[in-house]
């Protein structure tokens, strides 16, 4: 090993593929670096945007539930004028049942006489 002997050619292309591939490697984990980074600040702004989205549609529903709650009690109050009027009817029908059955004595009763 005493004589060996390098061309000065083949010593210049080995350090020159040597200083690209380190600097190839220093873009790259400076790359990676940005893209971490990058990755970092979006998943923050993610969070934020969530949470703002949440706020908004919390609020679109509270609004949305508000008016429901507003028909959902009209409707009860309907209901209870329905059901009082049905009552009302009910006590006129029975009026009416006691009237005929008051009309059929009453004809039988002049049938009666007049036999």
């Amino acid at each position: 090993m005493e004589n060996l002997k390098l061309p000065i050619a083949l010593v210049m292309a080995m350090a020159a593929q040597l200083a690209g591939g380190v600097w190839w490697v220093s873009q790259q984990a400076a790359t990676i670096g940005n893209l971490e980074e990058t990755v970092s600040q979006l998943g923050s702004r993610m969070a934020i945007e969530d949470n703002i989205n949440l706020k908004r549609d919390v609020a679109a529903n509270s609004v949305e539930l508000q008016y429901v709650w507003g028909e959902v009690e009209e409707l009860w109050e309907e209901l209870a004028v329905m059901t009082k009027a049905i009552g009302e009817i009910n006590k006129i029908k029975q009026r009416i049942a006691v009237i005929e059955s008051e009309l059929r004595y009453i004809n039988r009763d002049h049938r009666d006489m007049e036999k």
